[in-house]
C-alpha cells in the first residue's frame, strides 16, 4: 500500500507535469498557428479531442479536409478560457467542433461546481460568438465512459478515481445542460455517439483504453457520424 505522505508526492508530481506539458502544447500551438490557413475547421477541447486522430482517418473519406486540432490533455473549462486566442482565436476557424468539460465532470479541477463549470462553457460560446460571428459552432455531446469493464495498469484505486464523478448518468446529465447552453447561443449541438455504446450504455471495451480514452476505432465511429457536419 502506498503511504499518504508518497501518494501526495505522487500527485504533485503528476500535477506538475500536466501543468508544464500544458503549457508546452499551448507555446507549440502559438508557433505553429502562424503556419496555418485561416477559414478552415478547428477541432478543440481536451484529451478526448487532441487524441482524435482526425487527419488520419480522414484520409478515408471521399473529400479531404484542411483541420486543425488543438485539442490540450487535461484540459478544463477554466484552462480553454485562458487560452482562446492559441486554441481558437489565432485560426480563424470557419467551422469549430467544441468538447470541452468531461474533465470538469471528472472532477479533476478542485474548485469543480456545476455552476462554475456551465459559466465558464458559457463564456467560452459568447467568446466565440463575439470574435467569429461567422462560424459554424459544433458543441459536441460528451462520449459515454466505461467504469466496469477491466483495462491493463487500471487498478481498482484509479478506477475509483477516474470514475469517482465521471460516469454515464453525471455525462448524459451534462449533455443535457450543455445542449440547452448551445441552443442559447444560436449554436448546434450534435450527438456523435451512435455505435460507440454496448448494450448497459457504455462504451464498447474494444473502442477504450482506460473506460475513457479511445484507440482509434472508436474515434472513426464518431468520424462516420461527424463526416456529414463536415460539408
Amino acid at each position: 500500500m502506498i503511504k499518504e505522505e508518497n501518494l501526495e508526492l505522487m500527485n504533485k508530481f503528476f500535477s506538475d507535469f500536466m501543468k508544464r506539458d500544458k503549457a508546452e502544447k499551448l507555446r507549440k500551438y502559438k508557433v505553429i498557428n502562424q503556419y496555418a490557413k485561416k477559414g478552415q475547421i478547428l477541432f478543440v477541447g481536451s484529451s478526448l479531442m487532441e487524441f482524435f486522430p482526425i487527419n488520419e482517418l480522414q484520409q478515408t473519406l471521399k473529400k479531404q479536409y484542411i483541420i486543425y486540432n488543438r485539442g490540450i490533455g487535461g484540459y478544463v473549462t477554466s484552462e480553454l478560457l485562458n487560452s482562446m486566442e492559441e486554441c481558437i482565436f489565432e485560426l480563424e476557424p470557419s467551422k469549430i467542433f467544441i468538447n470541452i468539460g468531461t474533465n470538469d465532470i471528472g472532477a479533476i479541477s478542485e474548485d469543480y461546481t456545476k455552476e462554475k463549470f456551465l459559466e465558464n462553457y458559457d463564456d467560452i460560446l459568447t467568446q466565440i460568438g463575439k470574435r467569429l460571428p461567422k462560424c459554424k459552432v459544433y458543441v459536441m455531446a460528451y462520449y459515454p465512459c466505461n467504469p466496469k469493464a477491466d483495462f491493463d495498469g487500471i487498478g481498482k484505486d484509479m478506477k475509483e478515481m477516474l470514475f469517482k464523478s465521471r460516469n454515464n448518468v453525471s455525462i448524459l446529465e451534462a449533455n443535457k445542460d450543455v445542449e440547452i447552453l448551445a441552443k442559447r447561443h444560436g449554436f448546434e449541438f450534435i450527438n456523435v455517439n451512435e455505435g460507440l455504446m454496448d448494450e448497459e450504455g457504455n462504451l464498447k471495451k474494444e473502442f477504450s483504453t482506460d473506460g475513457i480514452h479511445m484507440f482509434a476505432n472508436g474515434y472513426s465511429v464518431i468520424l462516420n457520424n461527424l463526416e456529414k457536419y463536415l460539408n
